[in-house]
């Protein structure tokens, strides 16, 4: 699975793009980085990519997944995953049924439901959790377990902005080795937003400034 932008900018109403437009081809199991300063629309590409541009703003160009143009798909049908900068799970959830949320829906049936996220929660270094409160898990124990359901949904690519912000940095090196590792395993193209180098170089992929490239 490739994902392709081709020559993709976002204009608000009445406004000149906020970014050179922006060519560029990310393989199975690549992660791309793109860089600059806030408020340049980082966050509003990935939203743009996923199908969640706000109203108000025009998507020009085109994005391509496999070789087939998503850019008039619903969100729904786009199967883009997201991973923020904040770890958000549902509190009124156990952890396991936050992973069971985002379960496809071939697998039927409790107790196949119920392995596929116990396989996932061990993936992670979550065993045993299944029944815990979301509010008793460290932040990386919240981003681990938010990483593994949306990998259960089985996105076709996946979208980081900002994932390793909130962490300190020992946190942050083993969460971005964990999420690079399982993003590599599963052959899935990834864009990631970040402000921070050392994400870029990790990642080992494709680098856009908007500062600087078009």
């Amino acid at each position: 699975m490739t994902l392709e932008l081709q020559a993709v900018a976002v204009t608000p109403k009445g406004g000149v793009a906020l970014f050179p437009a922006i060519s560029l081809t990310v393989q199975p199991g690549q992660v791309a980085t793109v860089m600059g300063p806030s408020g340049i629309g980082k966050s509003t590409l990935l939203d743009a990519i996923a199908g969640h541009l706000a109203h108000g703003f025009t998507l020009s160009g085109s994005i391509r997944l496999d070789g087939i143009d998503i850019t008039p798909l619903p969100p729904e049908a786009r199967r883009v995953g997201l991973m923020f900068q904040d770890a958000v799970l549902f509190p009124h959830l156990s952890v396991g049924d936050n992973l069971a949320f985002g379960l496809v829906r071939r697998i039927r049936g409790r107790a196949e439901r119920r392995a596929a996220v116990e396989a996932a929660l061990s993936r992670a270094g979550l065993c045993g959790l299944y029944d815990r409160d979301p509010a008793t898990l460290s932040g990386g124990q919240r981003s681990r377990a938010a990483l593994m359901r949306t990998l259960l949904a089985e996105p076709r690519a996946l979208l980081l902005d900002e994932p390793f912000s909130n962490l300190d940095a020992a946190l942050r090196d083993d969460l971005r080795t964990f999420t690079f590792d399982h993003i590599r395993n599963r052959a899935i193209p990834a864009l990631m937003v970040t402000h921070d180098p050392a994400d870029a170089k990790a990642a080992d992929g494709p680098v856009i400034d908007l500062t600087t490239d078009g």
